[in-house]
């Protein structure tokens, strides 16, 4: 029996939804109804110094005026810091994670003494055989070095990838010097708590990719199948972004915003324009099925992972 698909969109109310929002919510969108799946949305608030308050609520609100609403109703991560206590624990527990007392700038000048050439700083090891002394900033997941530090998985969009954990990206951050809790364990633990099946997000997290494997093989959670769709870049060719100066959508015309998201996602469109939402939504889910393959089975859980900590509580 097949699993029933289960998709979400999970964006962070840094700010209100710009084109660049709409295309990854599209995108999951799309593919979830294409499946006769389910389709979530999470607001990702773990972050709190970045959110702006206010900005869920427009999200929420912006993505029913555009026709994209949840089949369940929205969770968001700063409600679910207990889920994410209990999987630290877990990982403590089994040794996966260890304090780390290091600074960025640590970081940094040790990347410059090895003349490492990396933009992301990646984190030497220092403190994986103790402290020396020092008071714990954060807590750090282990990577493993060798062959088993390679993550290889297959992208729907994108292809074959693989990263390499131990020279790419190092040991890394769970629970953060500020007492945030990272980006990367929360993802994963309300992925599994929501059941997710199909992740599809922008390229721009495919880099994360390997690390949230990784860390699901940890936790003995499932993995899911990934896709990662093209970004949306300005004239610069920066990532279309709050920072990089991208605008407010305009949900007083949404048919032409939701045009121009399905060209940029390469759907090929019946003439004339659909007139209504749901002549959109019809046609595009019909141009996204012609777009893609047929879904791939889901990755299977390694026979060696390690065991699982009980499935995350929603609260």
């Amino acid at each position: 029996m097949t699993q029933p698909y289960r998709g979400r969109f999970a964006p962070s109310p840094t700010g209100p939804l710009h084109f660049g929002s709409l295309v990854a919510a599209l995108a999951s969108y799309l593919d979830a109804r294409a499946h006769a799946g389910t389709w979530l949305v999470r607001i990702e608030d773990v972050d709190a110094p970045r959110t702006v308050p206010g900005a869920a609520d427009g999200m929420l609100a912006t993505l029913a005026r555009f026709g994209m609403r949840p089949d369940e109703p929205p969770e968001r991560q700063s409600e679910r810091t207990g889920p994410y206590r209990q999987a630290l624990d877990a990982l403590l527990d089994a040794g996966f994670v260890y304090p780390c007392g290091c600074t960025r700038r640590e970081i940094a000048d040790s990347q410059l003494r090895t003349h490492a050439r990396n933009t992301t700083l990646i984190y030497p090891g220092t403190c994986r055989a103790g402290l020396a002394g020092r008071s714990p900033r954060a807590w750090r997941l282990r990577v493993p070095d060798g062959e088993a530090a390679t993550i290889r998985f297959a992208d729907r969009w994108q292809g074959p990838q693989e990263q390499d954990l131990a020279t790419e990206v190092g040991d890394f951050v769970l629970l953060r010097a500020d007492g945030q809790w990272a980006y990367q364990l929360a993802v994963v633990v309300d992925d599994a708590a929501a059941g997710i099946t199909h992740v599809v997000r922008g390229a721009d997290l495919l880099d994360s990719t390997a690390r949230q494997i990784h860390l699901q093989h940890c936790l003995g959670v499932p993995t899911p199948a990934w896709l990662h769709v093209p970004v949306v870049v300005n004239e610069d060719g920066e990532k279309l972004s709050k920072q990089t100066g991208a605008t407010a959508l305009d949900a007083s015309r949404p048919l032409d915003a939701l045009g121009a998201a399905a060209r940029h996602l390469g759907l090929e469109l019946r003439e004339p324009a659909p007139a209504s939402l749901d002549a959109f939504y019809a046609d595009a889910t019909r141009a996204w099925e012609k777009r893609l393959a047929p879904l791939p089975p889901l990755p299977q859980l390694p026979a060696n992972a390690p065991g699982a900590p009980d499935r995350p509580s929603r609260t």
